[in-house]
């Protein structure tokens, strides 16, 4: 229910905290936070299906301290370099994670001249400015962690509009193209679920070549594998009723 994350955004004043942990130990370290909080109304959203593990207990710990952070070792920034990625892919959410990580696998492997930056919130009031609520960010550390103007392809587990709401004020607030829940759903696969509102993997990686600084080689063999793994997955779960084996069973490498 999506809804929710509204409800929230829309309660008087900074009464509201929204947490979207993106594995279970950022749950924990989340959870801990908010059973010793008090007069706050604290909104943690995760799935209840086992998911992929992506950080350390320690690291975890530190990711949620700050509420959202830069995860190099997923990106291929050239290490020291001084220089902007062409491209940020950023994630709010367990499974928006899940698909963005998805999409930046394939984008290190078909299209590996594209620099790529990968940055994930887990402290959605963290994208407020400071003036608007303490936990936002300053300007500088903004635009630190979003550079100044690169384009955001960001996959978030609520609804597109909210996440533009929030970031009002920000730098160049309209280079974020947001992939949320679009009201898109019914009985199917989990897998078909995010197709239906486009924020899949497949999704996620065809509008990050599109909204790059620059168009690198092997981009066409990109976009034609992205569409023609979408047709197969329609295919696939109307005969099958369940995802690609590809699909379901992706762990990053």
């Amino acid at each position: 229910g999506p809804g929710l994350i509204d409800v929230l955004l829309s309660m008087r004043g900074t009464v509201g905290r929204i947490y979207l942990p993106p594995d279970a130990n950022c749950l924990l370290s989340v959870s801990d936070h908010v059973f010793r909080s008090r007069n706050y109304v604290n909104l943690v959203v995760i799935d209840k299906q086992p998911e992929l593990q992506w950080l350390d207990m320690d690291a975890a710990e530190q990711h949620c301290e700050r509420g959202v952070g830069v995860w190099p070792w997923a990106g291929n920034e050239p290490a020291g370099s001084d220089g902007e990625p062409d491209i940020v892919m950023a994630c709010a959410g367990d499974v928006p994670t899940l698909e963005t990580m998805a999409a930046v696998a394939l984008l290190r492997q078909l299209v590996p001249d594209l620099v790529v930056r990968v940055v994930n919130v887990v402290d959605l009031m963290t994208l407020f400015p400071r003036d608007v609520h303490p936990h936002g960010l300053s300007q500088a550390t903004f635009v630190e962690t979003f550079t100044a103007d690169a384009d955001v392809v960001f996959a978030f587990h609520g609804y597109p509009r909210e996440l533009h709401q929030i970031l009002h004020g920000r730098p160049a607030a309209a280079r974020f193209h947001v992939h949320g829940f679009r009201e898109q759903g019914t009985t199917t696969t989990p897998f078909d679920m995010v197709v239906l509102n486009e924020m899949s993997r497949y999704h996620l990686a065809l509008e990050a070549v599109h909204r790059a600084r620059r168009t690198p080689a092997r981009v066409p063999e990109l976009m034609e594998h992205c569409n023609q793994m979408l047709e197969r997955h329609r295919d696939y779960i109307v005969e099958r009723f369940e995802d690609l084996p590809e699909v379901r069973d992706w762990t990053w490498s």
